[in-house]
Parts: structure tokens; sequence; C-alpha cells
């Protein structure tokens, strides 16, 4: 059959992803993939000096999508189909363009892990994320920000004249248009996806990308890569290279994840000229295997282990009993701590290539690791040699810059904002006024009138913009008699993204005697708890609840919504800085809305931790024994976990004083309940010896 490009739904079980939180998120999200900086002696220069270089301080002006479930309901997402005689792959336009689903055919199989639901958790920058499919991470370090938002998607002409699929958006953390066109040669085995990152501006930027594979786990699966070593990230923020496939003579082999116990990430070391690919193959020898063009460098595996910990996000993230996953990854540098520059006015292009391969198992699971990558290397360039890479990708870049002919789905408006502020003409994605919306609709205001507009009517303030140039913008901007105070906020939004702290501080300072407001009391409070000022913070929090309270008829259904948003936040600030009964007293306010006060997993978990600090430990276990399903869990977080246990060690200790000998008794009387067990790390830190999976050190608590 001639390949083909077609829109369809793909019905699963779904939670909705819920309202964007409506408080600027101005603190960073707790991503794991960070290294103190004394952790960078030893490293190779280069890969030291990129990991150095600009990391993010905040996801502005993206915000967190945490208003998310777990009640599932049937849902039909939408989806869009590139197919020919031989593979059928399925892409989810309206969730970050991920790669759904690739079947092979011929052999009947399904090459990557097809989640069978759709299960937001915290992983991303932006919040929301899920497990599944092919993911196109671009950005900074982490799951990228659009993973759970909609891309625009167009039909265009293939480089051998039959169809290709172009996904294509705004990249807003680092400000990069990016493409990602699926081709389907006829009667291929192989899905080329060619992608090309833009930085139309006069600056250099700093580029991330990683393309995050999802693949069925066995007990016999293997990784194998063209590589001799590793490195290694086991959750406790060192970094340090490693042989493979074993590191130790008592260290896990690498390319077998089901033999360790938790979470590790291993960066494959593919040097020199060659060639770049990684496979997961099953104990027949059947998989899938990816492959590129050089400039994508990295290759990465990661596990969930088979501990009880890792066990349990498995299940978290998809249903219990569908089968484990692992990952493996394809990225621009060796790992993902590092960002490479990219100079002013160029771009970066690649093509990868997916689909099944098929090896003699016993030569790709021989004892020898330079025999069974050697066979697998064989059998890739059997079905695919490496020329043939080489010369696609020629031919795809020749169709990069052709216009799409129909356009198949909408994404968000921030690029022809863009385009509009900058001129920018970008051959081949369309960025058309049509698709700006109201969010867009103020920015565009300042920019063609030069005026900042008024106060939306029934809604808190909508997204603000922070880079340099919107920066420049609003600090000339002339605004409507007594809109100061609006125009002062956004500025010290803009402000704090750039780091300049004090003037931030300044704007919404300036903004509040202006005009009170409950946004001002919060962004102030978090400047406060940033800068250790507890106090203070807690007293803008509370300032910012009883300014939303006093005001939260004007803004309609929205007002609950940023209601939650405050209370997550405002509940542990008054907790650390002694405040119990006032957290009591936030905790027990009715909804907006309802007679009821907000009721909702990471609500009952700030309700658990105010009884035990108000000392009443049998209330906060009542309620962890009822079962508390915390929906926005963050990956390495562990509330949960150090809730139950300092709840446990206070109902033993009484009133006396908790001693090791208290500690040992509350874990031997008050075992950790499965439910409950999120950990990424032995429940008591070992020594983190060269090969093992075991961090010395826990993972990174999110920031708030």
């Amino acid at each position: 059959m001639a390949t083909t490009v077609r829109s369809t739904k793909v019905t699963i079980p779904a939670a909705p992803l819920g309202p964007e939180n409506p408080l600027p998120a101005l603190r960073p999200q707790g991503e794991l993939h960070r290294l103190d900086p004394a952790d960078l002696v030893g490293l190779p220069a280069d890969m030291a000096r990129q990991i150095g270089y600009a990391p993010l301080r905040t996801v502005l002006p993206v915000r967190l999508l945490d208003g998310y479930g777990r009640d599932r309901e049937p849902a039909a997402l939408d989806a869009l189909v590139i197919e020919n005689s031989r593979l059928r792959a399925t892409v989810l336009p309206g969730l970050g363009g991920r790669l759904h689903s690739l079947f092979h055919k011929p052999s009947g199989r399904e090459l990557l892990y097809r989640n069978p639901v759709f299960q937001p958790a915290d992983f991303a920058l932006a919040g929301a994320w899920f497990s599944g499919g092919v993911e196109w991470n671009l950005g900074a370090t982490g799951h990228a920000a659009h993973t759970c938002a909609p891309l625009h998607a167009g039909r265009v002409p293939a480089p051998d004249g039959g169809e290709m699929l172009r996904l294509w958006e705004w990249e807003r953390l680092r400000d990069l248009a990016f493409q990602i066109d699926l081709w389907l040669p006829e009667d291929s085995d192989f899905l080329y996806v060619g992608i090309r990152v833009r930085n139309p501006h006069d600056r250099t930027v700093p580029a991330y990308w990683w393309s995050n594979i999802a693949v069925p786990e066995t007990d016999r699966t293997r990784v194998l890569a063209p590589a001799e070593a590793a490195w290694h990230f086991g959750h406790a923020r060192t970094l340090r290279q490693v042989e493979l496939p074993a590191p130790a003579p008592d260290g896990p082999d690498v390319s077998y994840p089901a033999g360790s116990q938790h979470p590790a990430d291993y960066f494959l070391d593919i040097r020199g000229d060659d060639r770049r690919w990684i496979t997961a193959l099953d104990g027949e020898g059947r998989g899938l295997v990816q492959t590129s063009t050089d400039l994508l460098r990295g290759r990465k595996i990661f596990w969930w282990g088979r501990g009880s910990g890792g066990r349990r996000w498995q299940e978290w993230l998809t249903e219990p009993g569908t089968g484990g996953y692992l990952e493996i990854q394809a990225g621009l540098a060796r790992t993902q701590f590092e960002h490479i520059p990219m100079p002013a006015d160029t771009d970066l292009s690649w093509l990868e290539a997916y689909g099944p391969l098929s090896a003699d198992p016993d030569l790709v699971h021989a004892a020898d690791w330079d025999t069974a990558r050697a066979a697998a290397a064989a059998r890739l360039e059997a079905a695919l040699p490496r020329v043939a890479v080489d010369t696609a990708y020629a031919d795809w870049l020749a169709q990069a810059d052709v216009e799409p002919k129909e356009i198949l789905a909408t994404g968000s408006g921030w690029g022809a904002l863009e385009a509009e502020r900058g001129h920018l003409r970008l051959p081949g994605t369309p960025f058309d006024a049509t698709a700006l919306d109201d969010p867009q609709k103020p920015w565009l205001e300042l920019l063609l009138a030069g005026v900042f507009p008024r106060p939306p009517v029934g809604a808190p303030p909508g997204p603000g913009l922070v880079s340099p140039q919107w920066r420049e913008l609003l600090e000339s901007a002339d605004t409507y008699p007594g809109n100061e105070w609006f125009r002062d906020y956004y500025l010290g939004i803009a402000q704090w993204a750039a780091d300049d702290r004090a003037q931030a501080v300044r704007s919404w300072e300036r903004s509040l005697a202006a005009h009170p407001s409950p946004w001002c009391h919060r962004a102030l409070a978090v400047a406060d708890s940033v800068a250790g000022r507890t106090e203070q913070a807690a007293e803008r929090y509370a300032a910012a609840w009883d300014g939303l309270l006093a005001t939260a008829g004007q803004y309609g259904p929205e007002a609950q919504t940023a209601q939650r948003a405050l209370l997550v936040e405002a509940v542990p600030a008054l907790l650390a800085a002694g405040r119990t009964a006032e957290a009591g007293r936030l905790l027990a306010e009715p909804a907006f809305g309802s007679t009821a006060p907000p009721d909702d997993g990471r609500i009952q978990l700030l309700r658990a931790r105010t009884a035990l600090a108000q000392g009443d430990a049998a209330a906060a276990r009542a309620l962890l024994d009822a079962g508390i399903v915390v929906a926005d869990l963050r990956e390495g977080a562990e509330e949960l976990s150090e809730t139950w246990h300092a709840v446990a060690e206070r109902l033993v200790a009484g009133d006396g004083e908790v001693t090791d000998a208290v500690r040992a008794t509350a874990r031997a009387e008050h075992p950790l309940p499965a439910r409950y067990d999120f950990l990424m790390r032995p429940d008591t830190a070992g020594p983190d010896t060269p090969g093992s999976d075991t961090p010395a050190r826990p993972a990174d608590r999110p920031a708030g």
C-alpha cells in the first residue's frame, strides 16, 4: 500500500488534565537531574562546561499543569496515523506529538510500550507527564514543558513523493522553533523522523534534546549499544564513568535492567565515528532499534528496577498487571545534565529511524559484550545500512522547508505572537495569526499599541512573558489610568525570571502599594521564602489567602483553582513558621462555591502534616490509614514515606524524644505500606559503591 496520513481517535481510559495553575511558577520543579558543582571535578572539561551552562532557574513563562486527578474515564484522544504496508505509527498531536504506537504488521508486534491508559503524573518541567511511546524533549533538563500540550500538525509531501506528517511548535523556555517530520517510505520497515530546531534570534541560546523511547521490559530484555563505558547517575546527584556491561565484579549488568533493584540512569558513551544506535531485545532476540545520523550523539538506559518503589511507580503510571517498561533514549549531548550552545540564526537537524530488529538470541545474549553488540550491529546494518540513513537525511532536509499542504491539528498561539514580534519567517513551520487566542491577545495589544491592557474581568491574571524583549516592552508600556499595578506585577515576574530578584521585589511592592492584590502578596511570599525569611513568607501567604477570600467573587469558576493552588503553597510555609493553628484555619475554609473545604490527596496530606505539627499524631495516622492518594506526586519526592515514618515515630515516642531506638522501633512496628512506597533508593541509604545503583544521598525534594 502507498503511505498514507489520516486522522483518527484513540479511545483509552484517561484522567483529565485539569486547568493550569494560575500562580506563576516562580520556583523550579525539583528536577532530579542536577549535580552539585563539587561533583563536576574530574569530569571531562567539555562535559563539565556544558553541565554548568545555562540551567533553568524557573520554568517561566510556562504555567504548571497540576490540576489532574486519578479518576479515569474512556476518552477519545485525537490521533494522526502514518501507515504503509509494513508499519503503522500513531501520533497524539494534542499531547506533545507523542508517538503513541509503532505497530509492525508482518510480525504482529507493537514495538513500543503502549500505555493502555492516559494518567498524568508530576514528572515534567511543567508538571503533568505520562509514560509510554516516544516523547520529544526540547528545552532544558527534564521532560519537556510541552509534553502534555498541543502541537501544530500538517500533511507535507515526503521526499519519495508520498505523504509525510509534520509536527511543529514554539518552545517557550528557550524561545526556539522546532519541527518533527515523520516519514514512512513505501514498504519500509523503518519510520524516519526528521527533526529540526531553529534559533531565529541574534543571540546564542542553550539547546537540549532527548528522544525518550519506552519499550516493554521482560526478565530477559537486554539493551545493547556501541559503547564500552557509561556515565552512571543513581539519583544520588553523582555522575561517574563505569565499564560495560558490568561496572564492577559485584555490580549489576547494565545491559539487563531486570537485574537491578533501584531506578538508575546510564548514559552510554558512544565515541568517535561509531554509528549511533541503541536497541532493546527480548529473550528471543527481538525488539526495537533506534538509530540516527551522527549529530544525535547520546544514548541512555533508564529503568525503574525491581524493588518495591520502582514497581509502585510502574503501577502508578499505568495499570497494575499490564507489564513494565524501560526507556532507551537518544540526545544531543552525552548526558541529560548538559546544554549545548546554539549560535544565533542557526539550526540543528538530524534524522532518527525506528524499526524492528531480530537477531540470533544466542549471540545478542552472549556473555561476551563485544560479541553481543557486534551481532546487533550487524543485524542493524543488514536491515538498515548506515549510508541509507545518511541518504534519507539529505533527502528529507531538501523537503524541510516545504509548506504543509493541509493543516491537521492546531497548537498554541505563542509562536504566532513571537513571529509577529520578531518579524520572523520560518519556512515549513507556519505560525499563523489565526492561532492567536485569549492568552496572547493582551500581549499583542502591548506589542501593537504599546499599552498594557486592563486586568481581565472574571478571571485571575493570565500567563506572563519574560524574555528580554518582552521585559523591555513592559518597562516602556503605557497603562490605562489606575492600571500601573497590573503592569508592575507582570514586570516583576519578568525580572524574577531574569534572576533580577531585587528589582522584582521592588516592582511587586510598588504594585501592592498601588492596589493590594493576592497575586502580589503571593509573589512576595515566594521571594521571602526563597530568601529564607520564614516568618515574613508566612505573613505574606496569610495576606494572600485573606485577599483571595475577599475578592474571590470576581474570579468566577477559576477561583477554586486559585484557592487550591495557594493552599498548597501557603500551608507548608505556615507550618515552617510554626503557625500551625493558622494552617489549620486555611485547611478548614470552604472551597469557593461550596460548603466543604477543598479535598484531594495533596490537601489530605497537608491535613496529616498539620495534625502532626499540632501534636495530634493519632489524627494524622487516621488520615494515612484511610488512604491518601496524591495525584501530583513528584518523581523522587518522599513526602508520603516521610510523613508516615514521622507519625509512627511520634506514636512510639509519645511525649518523649525521638531517638535512634525510637526510630528503629517505629519502623519495625509500623512498616511503610506498599501504597506509600515510592522510594527511588533503598529505605536506608548505603554507600554509593562503583557499579551500584544504590544512592548514598536521597533524591532532590521538590521546591514547592
